[in-house]
């Protein structure tokens, strides 16, 4: 990721990081034109999912198949196969 300063416009550096939740971060920033010498807190969010994790995916349809009846998987993997 990068940061650019306001001030002159030259690039940033992240000198730290504060992880204030799981979505949400500060990050401390510095110019690195010495002459500017800007230096400056931006906040990093989580804005939304535009593809969901397989892992949760996987999670979701192992969980669904386990609340199933046994016919009623069997008649999920039948649709599956294409049978």
């Amino acid at each position: 990721m990068r940061v650019y300063c306001k001030e002159c416009g030259q690039r940033g550096r992240i000198t730290k990081t504060n992880q204030l939740s799981s979505a949400v971060a500060d990050l401390y920033c510095q110019c690195t034109d010495a002459e500017c010498g800007h230096s400056w807190v931006a906040t990093l969010s989580f804005a939304h999912t535009l593809s969901p994790s397989a892992k949760t995916t996987n999670q979701l349809v192992l969980s669904l198949m386990g609340s199933l009846t046994p016919e009623g998987r069997q008649l999920v993997l039948r649709g599956m196969s294409g049978r």
